[in-house]
């Protein structure tokens, strides 16, 4: 048995304090609702025989200092939670919740069904903090490296207008989504990443072993070397006389970019190229407004104010480069501007067209149910596209290999040509 020290209010307002002997944590929140109290937090203390003073309500509150619920459960949850493991568990609070299920006890269930240690810890981190008043989205935004910035937005969004359990279904199928969409990107890589690396390996042993042979016979014909040739021989005599230092410096530029992309301004700057990249930038923007549109149009059709509905909603683009377009458009719906005259400057995100149907169902008064029109569309064209772009990436890798071997070729064969005609 543990002993926990709870804060609560009593059903006239009055705070009261005291102790309590349970199993667990469960267990003490039972017992503390069982006396019509309202908790407001809960801790468990140290078990000892010191004196405590009677609390408000007559049970002895202790004396001991309290510790915070962070830090009590933050023990043994730095652990890494796979991708699977973090969609299971929105998968199965969505269903929770939706069948009425109590939310503490909801994150108690999770937190007893995990089977592995690292996430078995994190829920009951999660929990703990949601017991002791914290808000869910606060909860989880503690772990970033666990609980990306959309998702916080997004169940903040749910927890705003009261729809959690559909938020986190949601979730749940933008996690499923991604999760099938990388496991098609690298299905269509996993062929050419292979011929990637056996040209490399052949190309390591052609600059080592073998054209450092073909060099020694082009030198006994003193015969001028095409300028491919030359090139692939001096790139055979850097790597053999400054491969190590090649390697370090190879790596020291792909830790610095590294960093570099992590920055802030890296960040921008890389997002910002992504978007002016043919093909995958306008995907990455549709994907983005889609996005936005459903997050904006659940809020709205759930009665929250649309100030309040944008911010929610400018989070979950992702993108910080569109998050900035869009916050800039919210600044112009403060002044009492329209939303579709106010998005009108970001034709990135949102081209002519979306904006005209924003217009249109602004002035009807029907822009939630327009908004999540837009959204369900564009994700059905969004798979389409997605769908184009994956099948032309897999014969345009195969082609740049080949160009890249096939160059390799010609510099090795060409010279021998050029010794038969010297011999004539």
């Amino acid at each position: 048995m543990s002993r926990f020290s709870y804060k609560a209010l009593q059903p006239d307002g009055v705070l009261t304090e005291g102790l309590l002997d349970a199993s667990n944590r469960a267990e003490a929140m039972r017992q503390v609702e069982g006396l019509g109290f309202r908790p407001i937090r809960l801790t468990e203390t140290a078990n000892g025989n010191g004196a405590h003073a009677p609390a408000a309500n007559g049970t002895p509150a202790t004396a001991a200092t309290t510790v915070p619920f962070w830090r009590l459960s933050s023990a043994g949850s730095s652990g890494r939670i796979s991708a699977r493991t973090l969609e299971n568990f929105t998968r199965l609070l969505s269903s929770l919740l939706a069948a009425g299920v109590p939310f503490s006890r909801a994150l108690v269930i999770l937190h007893r069904e995990a089977t592995e240690p690292a996430a078995k810890a994190k829920w009951k981190e999660i929990h703990d903090l949601v017991v002791d008043g914290l808000p869910l989205s606060a909860a989880m935004a503690r772990s970033p490296q666990i609980f990306p910035k959309v998702y916080v937005a997004m169940v903040e969004a749910g927890e705003t207008g009261g729809f959690l359990d559909v938020v986190l279904a949601q979730i749940a199928d933008f996690q499923a989504r991604e999760k099938d969409l990388k496991g098609k990107v690298l299905t269509a890589l996993l062929y050419p990443a292979i011929l990637l690396v056996l040209s490399l390996g052949v190309l390591v042993f052609l600059l080592v072993f073998f054209i450092p042979r073909f060099q020694l016979i082009f030198k006994g014909f003193n015969a001028t070397l095409p300028l491919l040739t030359q090139m692939i021989i001096a790139a055979s005599d850097a790597v053999r006389s400054y491969g190590l230092f090649l390697g370090a410096a190879a790596a020291v530029v792909i830790f610095s970019l590294r960093t570099w992309f992590t920055s802030p301004a890296g960040r921008r700057a890389w997002e910002g190229f992504v978007l002016r990249v043919p093909r995958i930038g306008p995907l990455l923007a549709k994907f983005a407004m889609a996005r936005f549109c459903r997050m904006l149009g659940t809020l709205l059709g759930a009665g929250v104010p649309v100030i309040n509905a944008l911010n929610v909603a400018r989070r979950s683009i992702g993108n910080q480069i569109l998050v900035d377009a869009v916050s800039t458009s919210i600044d112009r719906v403060k002044e009492g501007k329209p939303l579709g005259r106010s998005l009108a400057p970001n034709r990135v995100l949102f081209p002519g067209a979306v904006i005209e149907m924003i217009t249109v169902a602004e002035e009807s008064g029907r822009l939630d149910q327009e908004l999540l029109r837009l959204a369900t569309v564009t994700e059905s064209d969004l798979d389409r596209q997605l769908k184009t772009v994956v099948a032309f990436l897999e014969p345009l890798m195969l082609f740049l290999i080949a160009a890249f071997i096939g160059t390799i070729f010609i510099g090795m064969v060409y010279p021998i040509f050029s010794l038969q005609d010297h011999i004539k």
